[in-house]
């Protein structure tokens, strides 16, 4: 399956759930904001959000600082 990840062209060998593809990420732990093809994921629904081919996924996560 072929998806867009922060605009970079990306293959995935299985169809997976946003909370799978933040763990793939090394993401799983970290206060992030997801957005596909347009619309916010809440992250209520992470575990049963499915990603499918061609979609545009941005992953944004907050940096503290101060």
């Amino acid at each position: 399956m072929n998806i867009q990840l922060n605009g970079e062209p990306r293959t995935l060998a299985a169809a997976l759930t946003v909370a799978e593809l933040l763990r793939q990420e090394g993401l799983g732990e970290r206060r992030v904001a997801v957005e596909i093809n347009g619309e916010i994921v809440p992250r209520g629904r992470h575990a049963e959000q499915a990603i499918g081919d061609g979609d545009k996924i941005e992953i944004v996560h907050a940096l503290g600082g101060g």
